[in-house]
C-alpha cells in the first residue's frame, strides 16, 4: 500500500542504513480467564513467541507471533530453527530501513509465513523506533481505533450474556459472532445476543468454513435475516465459479478469511468478484497485510483487520496497520480485543478501551512499552 510519508518519516528515509547487530526470541504463555473454543481447538491459554531486532544505531523492532499448532502450523523449537537457519540469514547484511530490500530479502525464501512475517513487522517497528515516529502517524492514520468483539463459541445463552457484558464495559458497538455450532444453535445465538445488545450493535458471521458448499446459501440467507451484516467463511472457500455463484447470489458480502493468506489469494478471489477479504497482521506480517488490503481496495472490496488472537503487546503492533485504513474501506473495525480474554500481559502498563475505541502509544519504540521481567516470568 502506497502511503504518502510525513515529513519526519521522509527525513528519516535519508538516513543512514540501518544494520542488523542483534536478535533475540523469547516464548511465553498467557492463561485466560475462561476455557475458549475455537473450531479447531479448546484453550485455556494462549503461546506466543516475541522477536527482538535490534540495529547497529540501537534501535529495536518488536513483533509477536501466535503459536497454535491449528493457526500458524510452528512450535517454539521449529520457529527459532526457521529464523535462526533460514529466516534471519537472508536480512544479516541488507539494510532494514529499506522496505523493498527487506522483501526482496525473503521472497525467494518459500512457506515460513510465520517467521517471515514477524521479521517483516519488526523492521516496521524498528524503523519506527530509528525515526522517532509512531507507525500509524508515518503511515497518516489516527490514533484513536474502533474495534470489535468476538463472541467465541459457547452456549447461546452464555454468549447473549458475554455480548451484553462486553458491550457495556467496553462500548463496543460491533459483535463478531462465532458461529458453526450448527444452523439452530447459531439462530439462537444471534437472536439472544440481539436480544441482550439491542438494535445499536452491529453484528457480522464467522462460523470458520464450518457448512458445506451446498448448505452455505441458504445458511447466508438465514443469518442476514437475524441480522447479520457479513458473513465469513460460511463453507470452506476456493476462488473459482462455485465462490462467484455464491457471492453473486447472496446479500451479504462474503468475507474471505481462511482462503485469504497472501496478496496473490487476494487477487485470485477479487478475480471472482470478491466483496470483502482478510488482512491479518498477526498472521501474515504488516508488509503483506498492507499489500492485501491495497489491493483488496483497487479491486473495490473491502477488508477486515482480523483478529490472530494477539496478546495487548500484537495487539499494538496490529493496529497500526488498522488506524492507516479508513473505515469505510472495511466490513467493520478491527477485531484486535482478543487480549481482553487474558489474565496477564507482557506490557508495562495496561491497554485500555473506552467507547469501543483504543488509543494508540504515541511512542515509536515497542522496546521501551515491553516489562521484560514479565516476559522472563511468563516464559515458556
Amino acid at each position: 500500500m502506497q502511503t504518502e510519508l510525513t515529513p519526519k518519516a521522509a527525513a528519516a528515509a535519508q538516513r543512514n542504513p540501518l544494520k542488523l547487530a542483534g536478535w533475540s526470541l523469547h516464548f511465553y504463555r498467557l492463561p485466560y480467564n475462561r476455557e475458549v473454543v475455537w473450531s479447531n481447538a479448546i484453550e485455556r491459554e494462549g503461546s506466543f513467541a516475541l522477536l527482538k531486532l535490534t540495529a547497529d544505531s540501537g534501535a529495536v523492532g518488536i513483533a509477536e507471533g501466535t503459536l497454535k499448532s491449528t493457526w500458524s502450523g510452528v512450535s517454539p523449537r521449529s520457529l527459532a530453527a526457521t529464523l535462526e537457519d533460514l529466516v534471519i540469514p537472508r536480512i544479516a547484511a541488507i539494510d532494514l530501513g529499506d522496505p523493498a530490500a527487506v522483501t526482496a530479502a525473503l521472497k525467494s525464501l518459500v512457506e515460513n509465513r510465520l517467521a517471515k512475517g514477524m521479521v517483516e513487522s519488526a523492521c516496521w517497528t524498528l524503523r519506527a523506533a530509528a525515526a522517532g515516529e509512531p507507525l500509524w502517524r508515518t503511515w497518516g492514520g489516527t490514533r484513536e481505533v474502533d474495534l470489535t468483539w468476538a463472541v467465541t463459541r459457547q452456549a447461546p445463552a452464555l454468549m447473549a450474556a458475554e455480548a451484553e457484558e462486553y458491550c457495556s464495559r467496553y462500548g463496543f458497538r460491533t459483535l463478531k459472532v462465532k458461529g458453526g455450532q450448527g444452523v439452530d444453535t447459531d439462530m439462537k445465538a444471534l437472536a439472544e445476543i440481539r436480544k441482550a445488545v439491542g438494535d445499536g450493535v452491529d453484528l457480522y458471521v464467522d462460523t470458520n468454513s464450518a457448512y458445506t458448499p451446498a448448505e452455505a446459501a441458504s445458511y447466508v440467507e438465514a443469518i442476514a435475516r437475524a441480522g447479520s451484516t457479513v458473513a465469513e467463511d460460511p463453507c470452506p472457500l476456493l476462488p473459482d465459479r462455485a465462490f462467484e455463484a455464491l457471492q453473486k447470489g447472496c446479500a451479504l458480502p462474503i468475507l474471505v478469511d481462511s482462503s485469504c493468506t497472501s496478496a496473490r489469494d487476494c487477487a485470485l478471489f477479487l478475480e471472482r468478484g470478491a466483496q470483502a477479504v482478510s488482512a491479518k497482521p498477526g498472521r501474515i506480517g504488516l508488509t503483506e497485510a498492507r499489500e492485501v488490503a491495497a489491493r483488496a481496495h483497487a479491486g473495490g472490496a473491502r477488508i477486515a483487520i482480523g483478529l490472530y488472537a494477539e496478546s495487548a503487546l500484537g495487539t499494538l503492533i496490529s493496529l497500526q496497520q488498522a488506524a492507516s485504513i479508513p473505515p469505510e474501506q472495511t466490513v467493520a473495525p478491527a477485531e484486535q480485543t482478543f487480549f481482553l480474554v487474558m489474565r496477564e500481559q507482557v506490557l508495562a502498563e495496561d491497554v485500555r478501551i473506552r467507547d469501543g475505541r483504543i488509543a494508540l502509544p504515541e511512542s515509536a519504540d515497542f522496546d521501551s512499552l515491553i516489562d521484560w521481567a514479565r516476559v522472563k516470568r511468563l516464559a515458556s
